[in-house]
């Protein structure tokens, strides 16, 4: 009797440390990328952006958090575009934003195809871009009217982001590390973007100023400690 309890306790703790495992819930780190600018101004060229983050995770694969970006958002050229148009973007933004991984929906084991991509993560949110506006070539058409010198505005944005985290553990087999690569789109709401009041029916395409962002980043996971039924690693 006393051998079979014995087997019956060692195969109960066996099963709950195979189904489980911590997480530490906050994260923050920080990257760098290149943005591309995609607005009614014809060359859509590339600039350089770097961005901080805090996120808070509710399970390993589930999480919320704040993000800031600074950095160019550059488009046009003086000399080809058919309008004469160009501008500089020094910009500033700021986004909060929502998060799920791959992870959270699927069963993976070590070592298999699953486990490589649980981190794949799709995610939205909301946020304010700032812009500030230099280097507009004025139009070679009247009835524009861009901004002149510099421009200060600041517009809504939707963030639609597309990435992936590879995790690494700590010597306790906690995840501490992240490694993150992210596409990001923004779609803005208003004209700030390129720095051109595009109100002109010449120009109105109907469609929104976007920029995008690709990034590669660090992480670093602290603060309470969560559980999951899932392990990760």
């Amino acid at each position: 009797m006393k051998a079979i309890i014995t087997g019956c306790l060692s195969l109960l703790s066996f099963i709950h440390a195979k189904s489980q495992s911590n997480f530490y819930k906050i994260s923050a780190g920080g990257g760098f990328g290149v943005t591309q600018s995609f607005t009614d101004v014809k060359k859509h060229d590339f600039g350089l952006a770097g961005h901080g983050v805090l996120d808070y995770y509710f399970t390993p694969f589930i999480s919320v958090g704040l993000e800031g970006q600074m950095g160019e958002i550059n488009g046009g050229d003086a000399r080809n575009d058919p309008y004469g148009r160009q501008f500089i973007n020094s910009y500033k933004a700021i986004n909060l934003n929502t998060k799920f991984a791959l992870g959270s929906m699927i069963d993976y084991n070590p070592g298999s195809f699953a486990n490589s991509i649980k981190g794949l993560y799709f995610g939205t949110g909301l946020g304010v871009v700032m812009n500030s506006v230099s280097n507009v070539r004025k139009s070679t058409l009247e009835q524009e009217k861009p901004f002149p010198g510099k421009n200060e505005s600041k517009d809504m944005l939707v963030p639609i982001n597309l990435g992936i985290n590879f995790y690494f553990a700590d010597r306790s087999g906690y995840t501490r590390y992240l490694l993150n690569f992210n596409y990001q789109t923004n779609l803005t709401m208003g004209e700030g973007l390129d720095g051109y009041d595009d109100s002109s029916i010449k120009f109105k395409t109907g469609n929104p100023d976007i920029y995008t962002h690709f990034s590669v980043g660090l992480r670093y996971q602290f603060g309470s400690i969560g559980l999951t039924d899932k392990t990760i690693f």
